[in-house]
C-alpha cells in the first residue's frame, strides 16, 4: 500500500467530489465509493479510547473504556442495515479478530472484581432479581453469588503513550489493509474529522494524506433547509438562518487548527471554478503524475457540480444569504462570476 487517501470537510461541504475525482486516478481503490469509515472518530471509537486511556486514566475508568470500545466496534462490524456499520462486509471479516488482537494488547489485567457499573441494573439483572427474590426469603440463610452486569471480571490498562501509538497503528494498518485488498492506494472517505487532525502523527507514517474541503456557507445553509429534505439527505446544522450562523462559526472555531505535509486543505468551488490548477494541486500533493489520471471527469465533473453552486443567490433566499454573508464573511467563497442555478437542476452523487 502506497497511499491512504482520506477525504473530509464540514458535514455538507462536498467531500465527497474528493473521493470521486481520486477514483479517476490509477490505482486507486474505492469500491464503497462515499462510504463513511468512523471507527476512529465515533463515539467509543479508537480516539476516545486514547483519551480515556492516557489523560486521567484509573483501573475502573480503563475497564469503561475498553468494555466501550469492543461495543462499538462489535456494533459497527455486526449491524447490517446501519449506514456506517455492516464492517463484516465493508472491511471483512477479519476485523472482528483484529480488534480482539488490539484489544489483548492494551488491556494488561483481568481478575475477579467488580466496581458500580458492574452494579448497574439493566433488564436482564432486573429480572434475575426478581426470580431470586422469593427463593432468598424461602431459603434465609443461603448465599448467592451477586448478580452483576459483567461476569468476566475488571478488564484493566495502564498503557504507555507509546504502546498505546504503537498497537493502534498496527491496528489502524490491519484495518487499511483489509479495505485495500492489497491495492496499491486506498481512499477512505471521513475516516478522519478537520477536527482531530491533530493526532495524526501519533498513528500514521507517510502514507497519510488528506484532503479537507470547506464549501460556502451560504449554499450548505440554502441546500439542508430547501433542498435536501426532499431528497432524503439533510446535515445536522440549525435551519433558523442565526442559529446556523453561531453554530457554524463555533464549529468551525472549534478546531485545532494543524499543519503537516499530509494535509492538504482546498475549497470545494475551487474544484469547479478552477478545475485545471486544483487537480494539478491535488496531483502533485498525492505525489501522481498527470498521466496518473486516466478517467478525468468520470466521476467527478465540474460542469455538473457547478449546478449545486450559487443557490444562495435565489430571490426567495436572498435575505437569509446576506446575513449569513455578514456574519460569516470569513468563510465566503469570491465567486468569479455569477449565476442564476435552477434548485430543481442540483444534483446528487452515491
Amino acid at each position: 500500500m502506497e497511499k491512504i487517501i482520506v477525504s473530509t470537510g464540514y458535514m455538507g461541504s462536498g467531500s465527497s467530489a474528493i473521493t470521486d475525482l481520486v477514483s479517476e486516478f490509477k490505482d486507486c481503490q474505492n469500491d464503497h465509493k462515499s462510504y463513511e469509515y468512523v471507527l476512529l472518530h465515533c463515539p467509543n471509537g479508537l480516539f476516545d479510547l486514547e483519551d480515556k486511556l492516557l489523560r486521567g486514566n484509573n483501573a475502573i475508568r480503563s475497564d469503561e473504556a475498553i468494555r466501550s470500545f469492543e461495543m462499538q466496534m462489535n456494533k459497527l462490524y455486526n449491524k447490517k442495515y446501519w449506514w456506517v456499520g455492516n464492517y463484516e462486509k465493508v472491511i471483512g471479516p477479519n476485523f472482528k479478530e483484529i480488534t480482539n488482537d488490539f484489544i489483548k494488547k492494551i488491556q494488561q489485567f483481568n481478575f475477579t472484581s467488580y466496581w458500580y457499573m458492574h452494579e448497574e441494573i439493566d433488564a436482564k439483572m432486573f429480572i434475575k432479581l426478581l426470580i431470586r427474590k422469593p427463593i432468598k426469603i424461602i431459603f434465609k440463610n443461603r448465599k448467592y453469588k451477586k448478580i452483576l452486569k459483567y461476569n468476566d471480571g475488571m478488564r484493566i490498562s495502564f498503557v504507555k503513550d507509546n504502546e498505546f501509538y504503537k498497537y493502534a497503528h498496527d491496528f489502524i494498518y490491519d484495518v487499511i489493509e483489509e479495505v485495500s485488498q492489497k491495492n496499491k492506494n486506498v481512499i477512505l472517505d471521513q475516516f478522519l474529522l478537520p477536527f482531530n487532525l491533530y493526532r495524526i502523527d501519533n498513528y500514521f507514517d507517510d502514507k497519510l494524506r488528506v484532503i479537507v474541503v470547506e464549501r460556502d456557507p451560504r449554499d450548505v445553509f440554502v441546500l439542508n433547509k430547501y433542498i435536501w429534505p426532499e431528497k432524503g439527505i439533510s446535515v445536522p446544522f440549525p435551519t433558523d438562518v442565526s442559529d446556523f450562523c453561531n453554530f457554524y462559526k463555533r464549529m468551525r472555531e472549534s478546531e485545532k487548527k494543524y499543519d503537516s505535509d499530509k494535509i492538504l486543505r482546498i475549497k470545494f468551488e475551487d474544484l469547479i471554478y478552477k478545475y485545471d490548477e486544483t487537480v494539478e494541486e491535488i496531483t502533485k500533493f498525492l505525489g501522481f503524475k498527470t498521466s496518473d489520471h486516466i478517467n478525468k471527469k468520470t466521476r467527478f465533473n465540474p460542469d455538473i457540480s457547478i449546478k449545486n453552486t450559487q443557490l444562495f443567490r435565489k430571490k426567495e433566499y436572498i435575505n437569509e444569504s446576506k446575513i449569513i454573508e455578514e456574519k460569516l464573511s470569513k468563510y465566503i467563497y469570491n465567486f468569479p462570476y455569477e449565476l442564476d442555478n435552477d434548485v430543481k437542476k442540483t444534483v446528487e452523487f452515491e
